[in-house]
């Protein structure tokens, strides 16, 4: 317990300086790019006849703030925010804090994500055993090359592919948005039929996106287990079949979730090109439109949360390898 104590401590530490040293970086970065709406705002009502002190006076009231003093001192009233856990007010929709346009669109992103993430998991790891075990056949020879085939091609291109077929040729599924304006939103099986609807085309796009890899590294990493001395010893005492075959999976399966954990510390970056072709109001088109408003504290907060999620998912996936890896765990004792 000593030893998992202080690695999750270590971890953690290491994941303090990470986010401050991206934190840091992405401040000043956002802030050198051109473009000011709030300058832009405040030039606009001066040409419009009002007086300088009174058009600031009134962006104030439309952004609720203004930023004031030199880059280093906003960087450091920035750093001191986060330390109470305030990321700021948005630009792009005055008077609301970053946090709640976070939260509002980090909904619409983690359950379509999350799902297809898994789903094509699932698909993946179970396909992929089959195609390195019957790797001489051709069903397995199709499947590698299903994987290949899939994993080469673009989102936006399976986005745009799947939206021709079902919603033009085959109009069965609605090409945009998050549900049907006719339902009232709520815990109603109308309300909750119609998000299922409109995620279904999404989710599909990031399930065929990630089918590829994780068929492709599945049927690797079996590759690789079945050319192990255990294997071979199990084959030659006579044991069964299936037990074998639990050994291989079991065995091949454990890399996979470290790149799993990892996929989905990345999904609150959300896929931007899935979420603009599908007007799909999750964070990768809010973070596209803060960078279009020059949002800066939209930005700063959105580049926190997908570092903050990835580090997590990181210590997450280095913890939980531990566990369910013996081989690990009988070397955390050893100097």
């Amino acid at each position: 317990m000593t030893v998992f104590i202080r690695r999750l401590a270590g971890h953690l530490a290491r994941g303090l300086v990470m986010i401050l040293i991206v934190t840091t970086v992405s401040f000043f970065v956002i802030r050198s790019v051109p473009g000011d709406p709030m300058a832009a705002r405040y030039e606009k009502m001066v040409e419009q006849g009002m007086s300088p002190d009174a058009a600031q006076r009134a962006v104030e009231v439309l952004y609720g703030f203004a930023p004031s003093g030199s880059l280093w001192q906003q960087y450091v009233d920035y750093m001191a925010g986060l330390l109470r856990l305030d990321l700021g007010q948005s630009l792009s929709v005055p008077g609301v804090g970053v946090s709640t346009v976070l939260f509002s669109a980090a909904k619409w992103t983690i359950l379509p994500v999350l799902a297809g993430t898994l789903l094509s998991f699932l698909v993946g790891v179970v396909l992929g055993v089959y195609a390195a075990i019957r790797r001489s056949g051709k069903l397995g020879d199709a499947l590698a090359i299903s994987g290949s085939l899939l994993h080469g091609v673009p989102q936006y291109v399976l986005a745009l592919l799947l939206m021709a077929v079902f919603s033009t040729l085959i109009p069965i599924l609605p090409a945009g948005g998050t549900a049907d304006i006719m339902y009232e939103p709520g815990f109603n099986a109308a309300y909750i039929g119609s998000l299922i609807e409109y995620a279904t085309l999404p989710v599909l796009t990031y399930a065929l996106a990630s089918y590829g890899g994780w068929i492709l590294a599945m049927k690797s990493s079996v590759v690789t287990v079945l050319g192990d001395d255990f294997i071979l010893a199990a084959e030659l005492r006579g044991m069964k079949r299936g037990i074998v075959f639990r050994y291989i999976a079991r065995n091949a399966i454990l890399p996979l979730f470290t790149i799993l954990a990892l996929s989905l510390g990345m999904l609150f970056g959300g896929a931007i090109f899935i979420e603009r072709i599908f007007n799909y109001p999750g964070l990768g088109l809010m973070l596209i439109d803060s960078i279009t408003n020059r949002d800066y504290a939209l930005m700063g907060g959105a580049f926190l949360l997908i570092t903050a999620a990835t580090i997590v998912a990181n210590i997450l996936a280095d913890l939980f390898y531990t566990v369910i890896d013996p081989r690990v765990r009988g070397g955390e004792g050893a100097p």
